[in-house]
């Protein structure tokens, strides 16, 4: 006597798993232009990679003899498998099965994966597609009863904020539950015109007597320009290459380093160009990720965010094969200066850096906060605030460059000035308390305002403090550490870079990232 019947059993209520929630269902997947939850896992693991758990859980149906004779899986696949062949756990909801609602094993599902990332140390990739767990209205009538409501999982959900890397990409219209495990995440990407992301879907809005579709709700158009998600792309692939590529940058866990990459790029090259990227006109913008693909190695600047708070730039990218944080300006937007929307998006990723161990490079063109009634309206110095609080806790190595400006309380953050002064300026580097342009006309108005010719006097007022904004006046009184020649600025961060690597300590930092 062996268990062969009872393993065919297991193969066969496996198979029926296996088939979701059916022929009809899978096809209206596709037809929506989404793939099915396992075809998901497949293109996002490595080949072969993935361990399911669970499997077996979902709704059975048994005849007056007690065969199964049809069978419903739960609407959530999780397990273990190998992202670039490292370890990970991957989540997703599978909206053939009752659209991702909740069902009898959806909760305990996902508090696994959650648990299990946490527990085992790996990063947690989520493929929400639905209310990813969330209420229906449905499942009251089939419970024929309700419940104070509960948030599953939550406590992990949290405590991998400080842990590990989460990824969370939104696939399909994710509602509720759903859209809060998008966002309660490192690392977010919506899929332009099949997602989208909302506390309540349009039949629910149109109580409110406010009739809109679900794409004008919750699209990515939306969301990428806001700050709910930080990426948008055109196709699941891309997402998917988009979590390889974020993941590749980071430790599996708060207390692992970051991975060295392979070396592939010159440590010593020096970009001519460099010398003329900076206008000498104090009025000509320039473009600034031109410089940041020069600095670092070629073709590993990854951006993140670049829809929304969009004066700054943020991304990872690699010195010597060293994963670093980028944080820099375009001024092209309020001329690089902080809005509230930019002093949250560095905020969140200055607090990344932080809890994975990334050393920052501070790319600094800073005017300061943005000011004017729109930007007090916006509460623009509480969240700056906040960026400045990130920075200032941030315990990671600290380099920065100053290219052009660095004004006010907004640019005197730049770096946290209680400790070592590692930067460099360019000598196309101005600071102050205020541009010097605006503060002339306030410190000398009274002699202005009687100046026979007022002009004149200005013209003169003018000349005379562009001899005091010398940066040379600056470094003579050790008031800034080293001007440099812009071309030597990758060696010189090469460096900082090498310095950095053995200064790294793995562990938690004393708070989580914020969502």
């Amino acid at each position: 006597m062996t268990w062969e019947p009872e393993v065919d059993e297991l193969r066969r209520r496996a198979e029926m798993a296996r088939r979701m929630g059916g022929d009809e269902k899978v096809k209206r997947q596709h037809d929506g232009g989404k793939l099915t939850v396992r075809e998901r896992i497949d293109q996002l693991l490595d080949a072969g990679s993935f361990h399911e758990i669970g499997e077996l859980a979902g709704r059975p149906t048994y005849d007056d003899e007690g065969n199964l004779v049809d069978f419903m899986p739960a609407n959530f696949v999780m397990g273990r498998g190998r992202i670039d062949s490292r370890p990970v756990v991957v989540g997703g909801d599978d909206f053939t099965v009752r659209g991702g609602a909740a069902d009898a094993a959806i909760r305990g599902k996902q508090l696994m994966a959650e648990q299990m990332a946490h527990e085992l140390r790996l990063p947690l990739v989520r493929l929400v597609d639905g209310t990813g767990g969330g209420g229906s209205v449905r499942s009251l009538d089939t419970d024929r009863r309700t419940y104070v409501p509960f948030n599953p999982a939550w406590e992990h959900v949290v405590e991998n904020l400080a842990t590990v890397p989460v990824v969370a990409l939104a696939l399909g219209s994710v509602a509720g539950l759903g859209a809060a495990r998008v966002v309660s995440s490192h690392y977010s990407v919506m899929v332009k015109g099949t997602s989208q992301v909302f506390v309540a879907g349009p039949p629910v809005v149109a109580r409110l007597g406010e009739v809109v579709d679900k794409e004008g709700l919750g699209g990515s158009h939306i969301h990428a320009r806001n700050g709910v998600v930080d990426d948008e792309v055109g196709t699941e692939d891309e997402a998917f290459e988009r979590t390889r590529g974020f993941l590749s940058y980071l430790p599996s866990s708060v207390h692992d380093l970051p991975p060295r990459a392979e070396v592939t790029d010159d440590p010593e090259r020096r970009d001519d160009w460099l010398i003329g990227a900076i206008p000498r006109d104090r009025r000509k913008v320039y473009k600034s990720r031109p410089i940041i693909e020069s600095l670092f190695d070629a073709g590993s600047f990854m951006e993140l965010g670049r829809l929304y708070g969009r004066s700054a730039i943020t991304g990872l990218a690699h010195l010597d094969g060293w994963p670093v944080a980028v944080l820099g300006s375009d001024p092209y937007f309020y001329g690089g200066g902080l809005t509230a929307d930019a002093a949250d998006k560095v905020t969140r990723f200055v607090d990344l850096a932080d809890t994975f161990h990334l050393p920052v490079v501070h790319l600094v063109d800073q005017p300061g906060f943005v000011i004017g009634t729109e930007h007090e309206e916006a509460a623009t110095i509480r969240h700056g605030a906040r960026a400045l609080a990130a920075i200032y806790q941030a315990q990671v190595p600290w380099c920065s460059v100053i290219l052009r400006k660095v004004f006010g309380v907004g640019g005197a953050a730049h770096q946290n000035a209680s400790r070592l002064s590692y930067r460099y300026a360019w000598p196309s580097g101005e600071w102050g308390s205020l541009p010097m342009e605006g503060g002339i006309e306030a410190a000398f108005r009274a002699d202005l305002d009687a100046a026979d010719d007022r002009e004149a006097l200005l013209t003169e007022i003018t000349a005379r403090m562009d001899e005091v904004r010398s940066p040379f006046k600056t470094a003579e009184a050790f008031l800034v550490e080293e001007i440099i020649d812009p071309r030597d600025t990758r060696p010189l961060l090469v460096e900082f870079a090498h310095l950095a690597a053995s200064l790294r300590t793995p562990g938690r930092t004393g708070r989580a990232a914020r969502p």
